[in-house]
């Protein structure tokens, strides 16, 4: 999966249980702020829009993308 750096203000009590729960899981922080961030998407109903010229591959690239994110979120109760 491709990666993107971005630069987030976050207030210091998420920061702190992020870095925690990313420790405990053995993960880096991007890690797991980036699947905490794919977890919520679906929680709260985002669905993967086409964004180019083959739509079809996209559609199955978001699908699966989707489906990984909602297994995540079954894992994690």
């Amino acid at each position: 999966m491709a990666t993107r750096k971005v630069t987030l203000s976050l207030d210091a009590a998420a920061v702190e249980f992020a870095e925690r729960a990313a420790r405990q899981h053995g993960v880096s922080l991007s890690s797991w702020l980036s699947k905490a961030a794919r977890r919520e998407a679906v929680r709260t109903g985002y669905r993967p829009q086409a964004r180019a010229t083959n739509t079809e591959e996209l559609a199955v690239a978001d699908e699966a993308e989707a489906a990984a994110a909602e297994k995540d979120l079954r894992a994690e109760g």
